[in-house]
């Protein structure tokens, strides 16, 4: 009897083992594609509804890295600072684009270093008016190739508050 019991136990874990994993779907890592960026510090006129925001990658945690956009200031610079992260000696090139509401553009490459900041010049207001938003985006260049586009924003004016 104790034979037979330990014998049917045996059976079932084996067959638990053997199906295990096999039933679901297999999900392939995610690939992106390429995203050529203008020349660094280049000003052209941008296509039209530039101003809307896409989806961004979502970077694996080995390579992930950081970009804080932050608030415009009275005077319409944005500051982009690089704050690093687990795959920053995986990062070849950080391209940052701004996209202003008149629909020209400017490009800039933002150091590897943590705490590196590119000040981007953005849409002004004019008298008590506050200005429109801009758009800034950040694409990651990997040494292997792969780009990411980890930010996609519009940016406001800093508020009081």
């Amino acid at each position: 009897m104790k034979c037979t019991t330990i014998s049917f136990i045996l059976i079932t874990i084996c067959a638990m083992i053997a199906f295990a994993g096999c039933t679901g779907t297999q999900i392939s890592p995610g690939t992106t594609t390429a995203i050529s960026t203008p020349a660094p510090g280049a000003g052209t006129p941008a296509t039209a509804g530039s101003l809307v925001t896409s989806p961004t990658d979502t970077m694996p945690d080995y390579a992930a890295v950081t970009v804080n956009v932050e608030e415009k200031d009275y005077l319409g610079v944005i500051p982009v600072i690089f704050q690093g992260g687990m795959g920053q000696v995986n990062v070849k090139q950080v391209n940052v684009k701004l996209t202003r509401t008149d629909g020209t553009t400017q490009t800039e490459t933002l150091g590897l270093n943590k705490g590196d900041t590119k000040e981007l010049t953005g849409t002004r207001g004019s008298g008590s008016l506050s200005g429109q938003p801009d758009r800034v985006e950040v694409w990651v260049i990997m040494n292997s190739g792969q780009t990411y586009k980890i930010v996609d924003k519009l940016v406001e004016y800093r508020t009081r508050g």
